[in-house]
This record gives C-alpha cells, sequence and structure tokens, in this order.
C-alpha cells in the first residue's frame, strides 16, 4: 500500500505522520509519498524576473525545506518514503499525484476555516479531496491543544 501525506511543514503535518507511523506500527503495510504543494509564481512574477528559472528553484527549494521535519522522523523511523514538491492548486495537485504514483489513500489533516474563508477558498483541500478523490482520505483530527507544538 501507498500513503500520499501532504506535508506544510507545520507542527501538524508532524502529527499527521505520527499517525500514519502508528498505523504501520500497528500492522500496516505501507511506503508513504510525501508531497508539498507550492503557489505558482503570479504572472507579475514571472514577467518581471530576469531569469524565472530562479523562481522555479525558489519553489522547489522552499517545498524540499517544509519536507526535511517529516523526513527526517521517518528516516529515524526507519520507514519508506519518496517525497515530490508539486506547483499549483494543492487539491488539484493532490489528486494528480495520486493517480501518477498509483497512491492507494490520502492520510492528511483538517483545519478549521470560517464560512466565509470556506467560499472564498471554494471548501478547503480535504473538503476538495473527500469530494474528489479516487482512493481513501483518511483525515487525522489535530491534537487537542492545536495551537503549541508538540
Amino acid at each position: 500500500m501507498k500513503i500520499l501525506l501532504p506535508v506544510d511543514g507545520t507542527y501538524l503535518s508532524l502529527h499527521e505522520a505520527r499517525f500514519a507511523l502508528q498505523l504501520m506500527r500497528s500492522g500496516l503495510q505501507a511506503s508513504l509519498l510525501l508531497v508539498n504543494v507550492q503557489e505558482p509564481a503570479s504572472f507579475y512574477e514571472l514577467v518581471t524576473a530576469r531569469e524565472p528559472e530562479l523562481i522555479e528553484g525558489a519553489a522547489l527549494e522552499a517545498g524540499e525545506d517544509l519536507l526535511a521535519s517529516t523526513a527526517a522522523l521517518l528516516r529515524d523511523a526507519g520507514v519508506p518514503f519518496e517525497s515530490v514538491v508539486a506547483q499549483g492548486d494543492p487539491a488539484q495537485a493532490i489528486l494528480d499525484l495520486i493517480g501518477e504514483h498509483h497512491c492507494d489513500m490520502v492520510v492528511m489533516g483538517t483545519r478549521a476555516l470560517g464560512p466565509i474563508r470556506r467560499m472564498l477558498e471554494r471548501g478547503s483541500t480535504s473538503d476538495r479531496l473527500v469530494r474528489n478523490s479516487p482512493v481513501p482520505v483518511l483525515l487525522v483530527t489535530p491534537p487537542l491543544d492545536a495551537d503549541a507544538p508538540q
């Protein structure tokens, strides 16, 4: 089984990775695909940049930096994983990666959006994945004290 694990570099991402590790320690045989999705460069950034490839390189570097702590956690646990940095709309990029990497499940967290923000963002990424994913999406509840790092 291959599990896609979206990572944004926050302690909540580590919480979700620890949950996936707990599943594996309980007997689930799986490998993980760590995914970070970066926002693409704006039209203005592309037009005014002297070297547009530097913008893409900076996004890739930022994504790899955000994946680092989760990757270290998995390496320390001896768990096989791959990592990918993508660009674009997070929900759509994750949906594309599910198919490209033949993932069997997504494990991700949820975050509370207010009704106005949910409407402006066309729903949260987790909501959009639950509605559109071809594979099961397991939503991990944030820790009780979601404001403090663990």
